[in-house]
């Protein structure tokens, strides 16, 4: 099957077809293009969501990613980053080995077929002037015939007149057997042009316009083939990145089947443990007892006149500090003591880790930067010509103080780490007063925690102690003084409004009621009051109307 023999007759059809199959083709190189737009777009938008739920830098979301269900999320961020790639590499391989790779052999293709083309328009246009000259010749002899015709018919009509002279009839005779020399040297003209012609039409038939469409159907075979290997490339170039993607897949699974639900709840632990024990039992009040009644250094509350009331202060504070209302509201205030005093126990510590880790690790890139500019002064010495060794002297000095007071930073924060661990020597018997209770029922250390209400940010203290284990409980002291003594009033308030104090360090008031001012408010919204000689606690500032002493000396 060959379009030279079978499609001999249609190189108009034949050029319409190749060029629609060059449309074909760049049609397809532009299916190509779009598909790696797309693709160059989803791992865009892949990358853009991998990067907004990415935990920020430095801040509490990132410390969220201890636990291994966010560790599994960051790890699936991650994978479906370099899924993204995998993505971006089917677009350029696909630009690479279809898109550009067929746009020049398209460019090639036309050139090609104008080629081919034009060597057909030539063909063509040989034979057209072939079969014009066998025309014109064919037109020449049969003139020349029918002239030589004319003119021997004129010579015989000569011939038979008498009245006719005989040089008038020589001449005819003449003029006819050159007319017919010249029909017979156009019909020799004629005869040979038309066996050119014939020659020049077989070859035309049988040899060039064979071979040029022979050229021309290779040629529209090669583009099929080269449409069908596009495709091949096509789907191959997506089979490629298919384990990689399926590694990415992997990766999500293995990082789903790492969570372990056991480890979150203990770093939950870790996380919020504050180190205090649970309050013990309410001790019993004998009402028959004619003394004065005490509450329990381990109740949460106590009563009076049959309405529960919590105190604090004095004889009647309560020791769960970590509830107290105005601790709450300090920390509100974002403020932070140096040594962490504001955490409970166990979180105090690892705060205070941390910054002696973080305070190491600073000490030894200072060290490490000095050891470097020791190192470059040495070759200095040695090398005058490299450089100036007193140049380096200003910065070794500023990295050697810096050094230094890293040190003394660090000093300081593990001084209070071992505090918190219980590695120093207990305090003064003053200090451990105010921090607790003495607890001896079981010659164990406990740890005693209160709010200290002098400090603005609420911090709190750590002490430890150990008594006998038939002593009693001694009694609570207030956190502010160092002595037992209650503070003296500096004023009076009337009641605007009743206020339950439900939490602890709170008392109750009634409106109307009169109680005397112990400590003003200091910026928290809370005034410190007291009722009697035994009751205080805190009531809000705008529940209250405050008359200060002028004269009395203020907390």
């Amino acid at each position: 099957m060959s379009w030279g023999t079978e499609l001999w007759d249609q190189f108009d059809n034949l050029e319409k077809h190749t060029q629609w199959g060059i449309d074909i083709l760049e049609k397809y190189i532009k299916f190509v293009k779009e598909r790696t737009e797309i693709e160059l777009s989803y791992a865009k938008q892949l990358r853009n969501l991998s990067k907004k739920y990415q935990p920020k830098k430095n801040s509490k979301e990132e410390e969220e990613y201890k636990y291994t269900a966010c560790k599994a999320f960051l790890s699936t961020l991650n994978e479906m980053n370099d899924y993204a790639g995998q993505h971006e590499v089917i677009s350029e391989n696909m630009t690479s080995q279809i898109t550009v790779d067929l746009t020049r052999y398209v460019q090639e293709l036309k050139q090609e077929r104008k080629s081919n083309f034009h060597d057909g328009r030539k063909a063509q246009q040989h034979i057209e002037t072939c079969w014009k000259q066998l025309e014109s010749s064919k037109r020449r002899f049969e003139r020349d015939c029918k002239e030589a015709d004319r003119a021997q018919q004129y010579f015989e009509k000569m011939d038979a007149d008498i009245n006719v002279t005989k040089a008038d009839v020589e001449k005819a005779r003449q003029q006819a057997q050159i007319r017919q020399q010249m029909a017979e040297d156009s019909k020799a003209d004629y005869s040979l042009i038309l066996q050119r012609f014939n020659q020049e039409q077989w070859e035309y038939y049988h040899t060039h316009i064979p071979n040029i469409f022979q050229k021309i159907q290779e040629m529209e075979e090669r583009r099929i083939v080269r449409i069908g290997e596009s495709m091949k490339t096509y789907a191959e170039v997506d089979r490629q990145v298919i384990p990689i993607i399926g590694k990415c897949l992997d990766g999500i699974v293995k990082a789903a089947e790492s969570i372990d639900q056991k480890n979150d709840s203990q770093l939950v632990v870790e996380a919020y443990k504050s180190g205090f024990e649970p309050p013990g039992d309410i001790e019993f009040e004998d009402y028959t007892q004619p003394m004065k009644r005490t509450v329990s250094d381990n109740s949460l509350s106590s009563s009076k006149e049959g309405k529960p009331e919590l105190r604090f202060g004095g004889k009647s504070k309560g020791k769960l500090w970590p509830f107290i209302k105005k601790n709450k509201l300090s920390l509100k205030l974002g403020v932070t003591p140096e040594d962490f005093s504001n955490f409970p126990p166990e979180q105090r510590r690892k705060k205070l880790q941390q910054k002696v880790d973080d305070l190491n690790r600073e000490i030894q890139k200072e060290t490490d930067q000095r050891d470097a500019i020791t190192k470059m002064k040495d070759v200095y010495l040695k090398n005058p010509q490299m450089g100036d060794p007193a140049s380096l002297d200003q910065k070794l000095t500023e990295v050697t103080q810096n050094i230094e007071k890293l040190r003394l930073e660090a000093q300081k924060f593990e001084a209070w780490l071992a505090e918190v661990e219980g590695r120093l020597p207990a305090r003064s018997e003053q200090a451990r007063r105010q921090s607790g209770l003495y607890d001896g029922q079981t010659h164990q250390t406990v740890t005693n925690c209160a709010q200290d209400r002098e400090s603005p940010d609420g911090s709190y203290t750590e002490e430890q102690s150990q008594e006998s284990e038939h002593k009693a409980l001694a009694p609570d002291f207030d956190d502010e003084f160092d002595d037992e003594e209650p503070l003296p009033a500096i004023g009076t308030c009337k009641a605007l409004y009743t206020f339950e104090g439900q939490n602890e360090g709170t008392i109750s008031v009634v409106e109307g009621e009169t109680l005397s001012v112990i400590e003003e408010d200091k910026g928290d919204g809370w005034t410190r009051i007291r009722r009697n000689e035994d009751e205080e606690g805190y009531v809000p500032t705008s529940y209250v109307e405050v008359y200060l002493d002028k004269n009395a000396k203020g907390s």
